[in-house]
């Protein structure tokens, strides 16, 4: 089967039943794209997937490695490719799996970055109730900074997903892995009044928690501009993305004592050694105000 056939049925596969997000497929779709640059190069325009081994697959270690890409983004691209061939041998296109023992790099720690307590408060007191954007901007940073969402969960919110009694909100996260996280009273009064004038846009998706201004559901890159716009003055991080915003929902509840299990299990993690980067961070701040306050130091 042609190898440009394969992979699309991979992205679909990838999208409808793996339930990846558009972010994730996104992804994989440029790691196999460059993956299959790296097999033209090698093997020319016809690609037979069956004769392709361990020893071909070892060298892309290396041609990504020349293209500049760090660490990180190499793992996101064996990953990609790993999951592309192992989808090739359930759909039965080879016998098996060259990529199955390819070794990965090593993770680099990165801390996260986040916004001090002081920034939240000045980037809120930015929004009033003067105009539909400006509740709506609020709306949505109140819950992403309020409940740890991720942008792609936040925006397939529908309104029936918000249990206003309860103060929570059933999100659909990676994976097609459903939890319940709790809501401030601040998003919930936000979110009132949002949907309180809301009208002044005309609705085309009625279920949408967040429209765009053409009235359809509120997509990533319309989300981004307005979470990096609103940080402009805000802070000196170079991150202005809606993930920083998660990342400070973390840090501030584990630097105030929340434990560990309660704010992986809240941030969708499926494990909870994901979320020991927070820890760091704390540890991080403790270190920080030692140096500063002790004499010896």
């Amino acid at each position: 089967m042609n190898f440009e056939l394969i992979k699309d049925k991979f992205l679909n596969f990838c999208k409808i039943e793996k339930g990846f997000s558009e972010h994730t497929i996104i992804s994989y779709a440029k790691s196999i794209d460059e993956f299959s640059e790296y097999l033209y190069d090698n093997f020319g325009n016809n690609i037979d997937l069956q004769l392709i081994t361990l020893d071909d697959l070892r060298p892309f270690l290396g041609f990504l490695h020349d293209k500049g890409l760090k660490r990180n983004s190499i793992r996101q691209r064996i990953s990609a490719i790993k999951s592309f061939f192992k989808f090739c041998v359930k759909k039965n296109y080879i016998k098996t799996n060259p990529a199955s023992l390819i070794s990965t790099p090593k993770r680099e720690k990165r801390l996260p970055n986040f916004l001090q307590v002081n920034e939240i408060n000045n980037l809120v007191d930015k929004f009033d109730d003067s105009s539909y954007k400006s509740i709506r901007s609020k709306a949505l940073i109140e819950l992403l900074y309020g409940s740890g969402l991720r942008i792609s969960e936040a925006l397939n919110l529908n309104i029936q997903d918000i249990n206003f009694q309860d103060a929570s909100v059933k999100v659909m996260g990676k994976g097609n892995k459903q939890r319940i996280v709790p809501l401030s009273n601040i998003f919930l009064n936000a979110l009132s009044n949002l949907l309180k004038y809301r009208n002044i846009v005309k609705i085309i998706d009625k279920d949408a928690i967040f429209l765009a201004d053409n009235g359809k559901r509120m997509y990533h890159s319309f989300a981004y501009r307005i979470i990096k716009n609103n940080l402009i003055g805000i802070t000196e991080s170079q991150k202005k993305s809606p993930h920083i915003l998660r990342h400070s929902f973390a840090t501030h509840l584990i630097s105030n004592g929340a434990d560990i299990k309660s704010v992986s299990e809240m941030l969708g993690h499926s494990s909870l050694s994901t979320t020991t980067i927070y820890t760091h961070l704390s540890i991080e701040k403790l270190k920080d105000t030692y140096k500063k306050a002790h004499p010896k130091a």
